[in-house]
């Protein structure tokens, strides 16, 4: 198998192919961080109607999308297939047959181009988004992933191994986005519609919980929180629904919304009280791309003097920039992997010690 020819980083070209979920994602990145091409094709219109995402119709929208995708990356970043240096492709976690498409293509493409294949965490690639395009980060830092399937919480002395410090024990906080979307019949993906709901309403109205699950844990838990907006949108069982009006709706979405980043910047201060070594904040996830939460962060890092690397909206989202970049950080590791590299439906991070 090829190697990538020494000398000047940014020559090495790296595509990464990303298939966790509902996006087909194809993207170059070079050595240095710099995206050469992003390409992504969503299947928001196949599961609108069904209010989530479908495994079996997200896997067969891959295998349609995949090719086209991964040829329009490659395209556009004005090489060809035999300019690539290594496939990076993301393995775990996700839906399994979804993963199985991204994973056959990426061994296809390295196989037949006889160049390294590179898996990677595709939770950890979110913490890179970041990091692209961007000057070099000091470490170590804390690494913050909320999306629609994580909630989690890592020490990271390099991106390559991030440490697990605390994650959601039931929902994630982008499920309980989707969910209170459905609740208060907004479309799907749920998220953005609950944000743009919230705008107009009160986020004090409604004294919705923030879970505390011990003094000194960073683990997240938005079952309850989303039980209880659930209650006040169709009331309790044996008693008379509330009148659900847009005004009750905007109340809804706010105060919800601000009890889940008070979830967060809980979990988050707590971090960085028992971190205090940490100089950044690394963030990435689909719920990251939310103008509240965001500013939430902003104040945080600048009460800190804190590096934050908040991702572009762009690369908020699932996407194979941020594959390709953790890619290229593998790979100048020297880390890559065989072709029976299997995907997984969960992640395996490291735990911090107790």
């Amino acid at each position: 198998m090829n190697m990538p020819s020494s000398g000047d980083p940014t020559n090495t070209l790296v595509l990464g192919i990303e298939t966790s979920c509902d996006e087909t994602a194809a993207a170059v990145v070079d050595g240095g961080g710099r995206v050469r091409s992003s390409v992504v094709a969503t299947q928001h219109e196949l599961h609108a109607e069904y209010g989530g995402v479908v495994p079996e119709i997200a896997s067969r929208a891959h295998l349609e999308h995949l090719l086209p995708v991964i040829r329009r990356a490659v395209r556009e970043a004005g090489i060809t297939l035999s300019d690539l240096d290594a496939i990076a492709v993301g393995h775990r976690p996700g839906l399994i047959g979804a993963l199985l498409v991204g994973t056959s293509g990426a061994k296809g493409l390295a196989l037949a181009l006889d160049i390294p294949l590179v898996g990677v965490d595709h939770v950890h690639a979110h913490l890179v988004a970041g990091l692209l395009e961007s000057p070099p980060m000091t470490f170590p830092s804390l690494g913050l992933v909320v999306s629609g399937g994580h909630s989690s919480l890592y020490l990271v002395h390099d991106p390559i191994s991030p440490i697990l410090l605390g994650r959601t024990i039931d929902d994630a906080i982008g499920e309980a986005f989707d969910k209170v979307a459905a609740m208060l019949g907004l479309g799907h993906p749920g998220g953005p519609e609950v944000e743009r709901l919230a705008a107009s309403g009160d986020e004090n109205a409604f004294d919705f919980p923030v879970a505390n699950l011990g003094r000194d844990r960073i683990d997240f838990s938005f079952s309850g929180l989303k039980t209880a907006v659930l209650y006040a949108t169709k009331g309790h069982p044996g008693r008379t629904p509330p009148t659900l009006d847009e005004r009750r709706r905007a109340d809804l979405a706010a105060s919800f919304q601000s009890a889940a980043i008070k979830a967060v910047r809980r979990n988050l201060r707590r971090a960085f009280d028992q971190h205090p070594e940490v100089s950044g904040l690394l963030v990435g996830g689909g719920v990251s791309a939310n103008q509240a939460v965001r500013a939430m962060l902003q104040t945080e890092a600048a009460a800190r003097s804190i590096d934050l690397r908040l991702p572009p909206l762009e690369w908020c989202v699932d996407n194979g920039a941020m594959i390709a970049g953790l890619g290229v950080r593998r790979l100048a590791a020297g880390e890559t992997d065989n072709l029976d590299l299997a995907p997984a439906a969960t992640s395996r991070s490291s735990i911090l010690p107790s």
